[in-house]
């Protein structure tokens, strides 16, 4: 019986009744660590880009990618809510005379910073 390609680059089938089956193995990758932003955009990538997800899941490339989004979503995350908290006039003198009102214009503004990374790196 001829070789096919797949045999001829070297790989192998198994026996399993009446089929040959291709013996596949996904590349090792380096474990990192996956934050909730990296979680997030895992459930994207499967509900909404299979076919991305499924590229990455079979060159090795998931994890790494994943905790790339991770990071670069935290960085961006803490960066707005810096900025927010200046252009609002939001000081710890503020959270020291009245935490209430620090804790609500502070939820806010997290709130509204999850939204744009949302929109930005993990949704998109």
């Amino acid at each position: 019986m001829a070789k096919t390609i797949f045999e001829e680059l070297g790989s192998k089938y198994e026996r399993q009744g009446d089929y040959l089956i291709p013996c596949l193995t996904v590349l090792a990758e380096e474990e990192q660590p996956i934050g909730t932003w990296g979680q997030r955009h895992l459930d994207y990538l499967k509900q909404y880009r299979k076919v991305t997800y499924t590229n990455l899941l079979t060159s090795g490339r998931l994890n790494t990618y994943l905790a790339d989004i991770d990071r670069q979503a935290q960085e961006r995350f803490e960066r707005l809510i810096e900025g927010m908290k200046q252009a609002q006039g939001i000081t710890e003198r503020l959270k020291e005379e009245n935490a209430l009102e620090w804790t609500g214009k502070m939820n806010n503004i997290r709130a509204c910073a999850r939204e744009i990374v949302g929109k930005e790196l993990i949704y998109a």
